[in-house]
């Protein structure tokens, strides 16, 4: 079985990713495009903007499929 962080070097850039990792004494999720890694941090491009993310705090990681189609906005009912 191979470790979150290998596992993040084997996808290719601009797979929608989860990443668990440690933050305190916590552990939070960055969910969207990997857009690079290198030996030492990943970067996962969010609705929030680029999270930058040290290897060494990851916990988990996959491949996630692509977010569902967005709905159609409500209409008042006449």
């Amino acid at each position: 079985m191979q470790t979150p962080a290998a596992l993040l070097a084997s996808l290719p850039l601009a797979t929608r990713v989860v990443v668990r990792r440690r933050m305190g004494t916590g552990f939070t999720d960055s969910l969207g495009e990997l857009v690079a890694i290198d030996t030492a941090t990943c970067t996962v491009r969010t609705r929030r903007g680029d999270d930058v993310v040290l290897l060494a705090d990851v916990t988990a990681a996959r491949p996630v499929p692509p977010p569902p189609p967005r709905r159609a906005p409500r209409r008042p009912m006449a």
